[in-house]
């Protein structure tokens, strides 16, 4: 289903055939836009994050990329890609000629293959390998063609190949079995990148010899990022940025005035959402069922959107959010309103001693994590059923205790890999997911094999309402809340629409002087 985006301005508009075009003058004038993203690592095989994967759509190629607001991909560095056969267990591609490296040396399907075994190969604990988890070799049948070869059918396959696990790096300047570790890329996207400085900036400029899906690269462009929200804002009202993305904060947000003339505002909907993960492990307090069911009687998603967010997100009742096809209700009808009542029942079931205590975790600079943290221990310790212990930590040590297993709740956005209900699936809650709760259902994870067959998405619709049902009844997570995108740039700064579309690319060439 195509995911619908509602714009409340539109920076450029048409009026009787007339543009409104760059000035000359600032053609070559940097365009500086300013996030709370954080990026882990500029390796591909080494992140598997909002930050880092909005750069790497900017300055590394995939395969396959998305058209705006898109849900199928298009070919990028490729000139075609296609499964072969009736199953979906091969999948070729003919690489684009004249393709480039900053070396000047051409991209090969040497390199392709190079860039998708080791992103398996290092398997990092917090790199997107997960999402290659059906690829079991790939082969460079010659310098033009690279074919895939899958464990399973996966219908699906085409749509993760475009996303950051898909980046082709250059085989003779990344290390086969490690991470580099320096801060250059050597990508041959629509931007090479220029300087990098971790936690600070990273400035881009246009690749000349960028060959691909568009026909033109964009402006000079400088990242700076910053570790929290309300220095973001402070940035924003000092005009040091020309660009707000990701994210102001809620008050800032809900206070937002598209009909001012000295700023252009997007809003728009997103696919990317907020869930409380519970760590489902023997030694967890929260391990019993019936404990974490307990744990969704308490939680208010609506107050918790109105008050804390300040309705600039939506409440959220399902694993898969709106606008994507699949979506159901499922935790909604499990737990309708929050009862203390049936939240105890379940704990004097369960066997366990009150109040049962454990520690809930947020990444500081994540939006307003602390607020919302103090928020959810309110209502979880509501009528003395759990005594919650918060802690926030520093965004990539709060990663790397997520992906061992070391956290016993803790909330995480989630921005969708690519527009289907398949990215909501295997990394969140098959066995072995990225989220690291521990969670496995023999169950979830054959509905998921069995959706990833389906060519037609529709029909994969009921696999995913089944997955939904299963995760309201076993909760290894909580869904709180979906996203709506707000993008906020200056009068003379045009694009800011189309920054995000919800296809996990982030178009940073759609900026422009106006």
């Amino acid at each position: 289903m195509r995911i619908v985006v509602t714009l409340l301005v539109l920076a450029i508009v048409g009026i009787g055939g007339w543009k409104l075009l760059p000035s000359q003058e600032n053609k070559n004038k940097t365009i500086t836009v300013g996030t709370t993203d954080a990026v882990t690592s500029l390796d591909p095989a080494g992140a598997y994050d909002a930050g880092s994967w909005a750069l790497f759509s900017n300055v590394f190629q995939t395969l396959m990329t998305f058209e705006p607001d898109g849900v199928q991909p298009v070919p990028d560095a490729a000139k075609s890609c296609a499964f072969v056969g009736s199953a979906t267990k091969t999948y070729r591609c003919t690489l684009r000629s004249g393709i480039t490296f900053p070396s000047g040396r051409a991209m090969t399907a040497e390199d392709v293959k190079f860039s998708f075994d080791r992103v398996k190969r290092i398997n990092s604990d917090v790199g997107p390998s997960s999402l290659l988890a059906d690829l079991s070799s790939v082969t460079a049948d010659n310098a033009h063609t690279v074919t895939f070869h899958l464990s399973e059918p996966d219908a699906t396959f085409p749509l993760k190949v475009a996303t950051g696990a898909g980046a082709i790096v250059d085989r003779d300047t990344y290390p086969a079995n490690a991470l580099r570790k320096d801060s250059s890329v050597d990508g041959t996207g629509p931007y090479r990148l220029t300087s990098y400085t971790k936690d600070q900036q990273a400035r881009l400029a246009p690749n000349p010899t960028y060959k691909g899906y568009l026909s033109s690269t964009g402006r000079p462009i400088e990242l700076r990022y910053y570790t929290d929200s309300a220095k973001l804002d402070a940035a924003w009202k000092a005009k040091d940025i020309d660009v707000a993305s990701r994210t102001l904060p809620p008050d800032v947000l809900a206070g937002l005035n598209p009909s001012d003339p000295k700023e252009r505002v997007t809003e728009s909907d997103s696919s990317e959402t907020r869930n409380l993960y519970l760590n489902t492990r023997a030694s967890s307090p929260l391990h019993d069922v019936r404990v974490r069911q307990a744990v969704a009687w308490l939680v208010d998603q609506e107050q918790l959107a109105a008050t804390v967010y300040q309705g600039t997100v939506d409440p959220l009742y399902s694993l898969i959010p709106t606008g994507i096809t699949g979506h159901t209700t499922s935790f909604f009808d499990a737990y309708p309103t929050q009862s203390t009542k049936k939240a105890r029942e379940l704990l004097t079931q369960a066997g366990v001693s009150l109040p049962v205590r454990f520690t809930f975790a947020y990444g500081k600079g994540q939006g307003p994590g602390e607020q919302e943290a103090a928020a959810l221990k309110k209502q979880l310790e509501a009528g003395g059923l759990f005594k919650v212990d918060v802690k926030g930590y520093e965004w990539t040590d709060f990663q790397e205790r997520m992906a061992a297993g070391k956290l016993d709740a803790w909330a995480v956005g989630w921005v969708a890999d690519y527009p289907d209900a398949d990215t909501f699936g295997q990394p969140l809650v098959g066995t072995g997911s990225t989220m690291a709760t521990g969670y496995s259902n023999k169950t979830v994870d054959q509905l998921i094999r069995n959706s990833q067959q389906f060519a037609d998405r529709s029909r994969a619709a009921s696999d995913f309402q089944q997955i939904q049902s299963t995760i309201a009844q076993d909760v290894p997570l909580v869904p709180l809340w979906q996203r709506k995108e707000y993008t906020v740039t200056t009068e003379d700064v045009g694009g800011g629409q189309y920054l995000m579309d919800g296809t996990g690319v982030y178009r940073l060439w759609r900026l422009d002087w106006i």
